[in-house]
């Protein structure tokens, strides 16, 4: 079966560029987005049931963009005043430069790598005497705290965050020739929504590998993987996957 509709599990993506338009375009699809998922801030009274004090920390390990959100939210809500000389290891320079909406930049206080919590590394070995905060979420990938262990660095993780199922109830009746995730909270998210739901002929698109083992997990049929080495992106792989569809038409 040919593909006509799909529904992407992100939030639609600003401006005017994406290849997700570029790709709606070329093959004449309608392509949805809808987060399946969303964040909610842990309040105050729960985090300090945690026993976390922020100025017991000399340094703040920050993963995602939303981490720097919800650390300076919590540090307002708990009434700490965050001192100048706090040190910043971000996972790259994205999510550094977004500091600067709470922080003046100082190349002196903020470090960044390339994309990976390994990319810190080089960095923690040379501030090994720093005590880091690792503001999180709920569900953190294993890697980050493993790796962190594995280099004897000294952190404490701090829960400043959830991630929780979105309601998606008006999409009951809404039928897409392929689903795409991103994550296997976006696979917890549809079935929470639906208990019932039945692939049947809906094609699913996966990103990364924990949310193939997701899908998989959930007895459904992994039509579309990414990244692959032909087709590191997911509008790469649909496009891969559509183009097959169309010449089995044929």
């Amino acid at each position: 079966m040919s593909i006509k509709t799909i529904l992407v599990s992100q939030p639609k993506p600003e401006g005017d560029k994406s290849p997700y338009f570029d790709l709606a375009e070329k093959y004449k699809l309608k392509i949805d987005f809808r987060p399946f998922i969303h964040v909610e801030g842990v309040g105050a009274q729960e985090f300090r049931q945690q026993r976390v004090n922020l100025a017991d920390f000399t340094a703040v390990i920050l993963t995602s963009k939303t981490a720097v959100d919800h650390y300076f939210r919590i540090a307002e809500e708990t009434r700490f005043t965050v001192p100048d000389s706090m040190k910043y290891f971000c996972i790259s320079e994205a999510v550094a430069y977004y500091l600067q909406k709470y922080v003046t930049y100082r190349k002196r206080k903020i470090f960044f790598g390339k994309q990976t919590i390994n990319d810190l590394i080089d960095l923690f070995k040379k501030h090994k005497e720093e005590k880091y905060l690792l503001p999180c979420s709920d569900i953190l990938r294993e890697r980050i705290p493993d790796t962190l262990d594995e280099q004897g660095v000294k952190y404490t993780r701090a829960v400043l965050y959830r991630t929780v199922a979105s309601d998606l109830s008006d999409l009951d009746d809404v039928k897409y020739d392929m689903l795409v995730f991103f994550s296997p909270s976006g696979i917890e998210s549809l079935f929470k929504n639906f208990p019932d739901f039945k692939q049947n002929e809906t094609r699913i698109a996966a990103f990364g590998p924990t949310t193939a083992s997701a899908v998989l997990k959930h007895n459904l049929r992994l039509d579309v993987h990414a990244p692959q080495p032909e087709s590191p992106s997911m509008t790469m792989a649909i496009e891969k996957y559509v183009e097959a569809a169309k010449k089995k038409k044929k």
